[in-house]
């Protein structure tokens, strides 16, 4: 959702192992080196472990794509099988036998060995590598180790790397498989990033995801992820994709130490608190009393400062009584002046709605304007697209939309809900869910720039540049004759659309780069 608003080609904190986004720590690179000395070597047997979501998979994915033609390479994921599917998934992998039903054990071993034989004989190298292996049953790990004895005088054919949580190095202590721990020659486990580390992991995603250094964590954030992850990958990726998805919600490029305690939170789950010890209760029922007890003096002091306005109020002189009390101006009309109706004070108030409220209001009436059914299509999804705008375009909008209150500091952000554009101003929505109509005035003294608004978005949608063609053009040039860029409807991604949305982007504070991306799409679509 938030990858094309901050400026990524995808999404830098995925889950899913990927090499490209391997961050060569102190800890990972020995671990390479390890891998790479086991395997050039001839060692045979190879033994990496380490904590779940310590990245052993993605060392392994990153090893795979250095080896060079001559190392042939058979690849096991899932642990979960017998000895008869371990040795034929190897040859299959290897490419040798596929398709031939009725084979035995011995056919399968046979026909491995052979090819063993061939590969070394062209001055190559094979390696089996098995991930999750602390799911092996005690009968596949015999085998592999007899796979072992596959070599020549004087060296090991079949390079094995057995990549596994830290409960292999408990099962290979086991009597039974006593021979085949003493076969292993190169070993290592993988620890967490150091709390130094965890930057440089942070800042590495960032960039190989394409960003141009606009995302920027605090150091104190950086520590409260540490603090979070114990410098665990796969939980930095977690907290980091939550947090960058808070910001974007909020409009922010800069991730701080509250962000990141909020996505620590949503990952967790809001745990109610223990019941406090009584002697703390005791302790926070005298701390009520004090503040009680003062309470009672400063009203004491304050009647007796202002005992002849209370006097007046009860001899019914209330109007001037409360006039003199507030220390405002007289509201009594003045001769040759002509009242104004500024809007009341408790109506403004009503309108500014917090962060979940005006989310929720905004998702409603983008249901109850009819844009639900336009967009009911499976591969249609609805995201929260954030701009900054000047309070003078609000008038182009066409569609609801949020805006962050200005002027004033309250401790949580509030926001104007607006349900559509006026001739003189606009229909807000209370904190009651009901219509207000705001003049001009109003809403350019509570701009705030930051607006919000729903954005549905296919999961096939791409950028549009020029040359392009088809209904996706079409569709970016009737959106641009809507809102006044005129062009010709051509379905061609021509020289005349580029100049209009370069035009169009520069105008509303985008780069004017002719690319159509999701700011662009997201800008046309409440304009248009």
């Amino acid at each position: 959702m938030y990858t094309s608003y901050f400026g990524f080609k995808e999404n830098p904190f995925s889950l899913t192992p990927d090499p490209n986004y391997l961050y060569l720590s102190h800890q990972h690179k020995e671990a390479f080196d390890h891998l790479l000395y086991g395997i050039n070597e001839r060692k045979g047997f190879i033994f990496i472990t380490g904590g779940i979501g310590t990245g052993k998979t993605t060392l392994c994915r990153a090893l795979l794509g250095t080896l060079d033609s001559s190392t042939k390479t058979a690849l096991i994921f899932n642990a979960n099988i017998s000895d008869m599917e371990l040795l034929r998934t190897i040859n299959e992998e290897f490419g040798i036998g596929a398709g031939l039903p009725g084979q035995t054990k011995k056919d399968y071993i046979d026909g491995l060995n052979q090819f063993l034989l061939e590969t070394f004989s062209r001055g190559g190298n094979a390696v089996l590598l098995i991930d999750e292996a602390q799911n092996l049953s005690r009968t596949v790990l015999e085998q592999i180790r007899m796979l072992s004895n596959l070599e020549t005088e004087k060296e090991k054919l079949l390079q094995i790397v057995l990549v596994g949580q830290s409960e292999l190095k408990e099962l290979l202590t086991s009597p039974s498989l006593r021979q085949l721990d003493e076969r292993i020659m190169v070993r290592y486990d993988l620890k967490p990033l150091d709390k130094k580390d965890v930057q440089g992991y942070v800042e590495h995603r960032l960039v190989v995801a394409g960003g141009k250094g606009n995302v920027r964590f605090t150091r104190s954030a950086l520590e409260a992820i540490y603090g979070y992850s114990q410098g665990n990958p796969r939980r930095i990726n977690g907290v980091c994709d939550r947090a960058l998805l808070i910001a974007y919600s909020k409009d922010e490029f800069t991730i701080s130490k509250r962000t990141v305690q909020k996505a620590i939170e949503d990952i967790r789950g809001r745990v109610t608190p223990e019941p406090a010890p009584r002697g703390g209760l005791f302790q926070k029922r005298i701390a009520w009393l004090f503040v009680l007890l003062l309470l009672i003096i400063v009203t004491g002091l304050s009647g007796w400062n202002f005992r002849k306005e209370i006097s007046a109020l009860i001899s019914g002189e209330q109007e001037v009584a409360v006039a003199k009390t507030a220390n405002v101006p007289s509201v009594l009309p003045q001769p040759k002046i002509k009242p104004v109706s500024p809007e009341p004070e408790v109506k403004a108030t009503s309108l500014f709605l917090d962060e979940e409220a005006s989310l929720g209001g905004l998702f409603r009436l983008f249901r109850s304007t009819g844009e639900k059914s336009t967009h009911a299509v499976k591969e249609v999804h609805l995201g929260l697209y954030s701009f900054r705008a000047e309070p003078e375009h609000y008038i182009m909008f066409s569609k609801p939309f949020r805006v962050r209150v200005g002027g004033v500091s309250p401790p949580f952000p509030q926001y104007l809900l607006i349900r559509e554009v006026t001739a003189d101003g606009a229909i807000a929505i209370n904190a009651d869910g009901k219509e207000h109509p705001i003049t001009r005035d109003f809403i350019l003294t509570h701009w705030g720039e930051k607006v919000c608004w729903v954005y549905p978005y296919e999961n096939h949608d791409v950028h549009l540049v020029r040359g392009m063609k088809g209904p996706d053009v079409i569709r970016l040039q009737n959106r641009l004759n809507d809102i006044g860029y005129t062009i010709e409807l051509t379905g061609l991604y021509d020289e005349p659309t580029y100049y209009q949305v370069m035009r169009f982007q520069g105008d509303f504070g985008l780069i004017p780069d002719g690319i159509v991306g999701t700011r662009t799409k997201g800008l046309l679509y409440q304009m248009s």
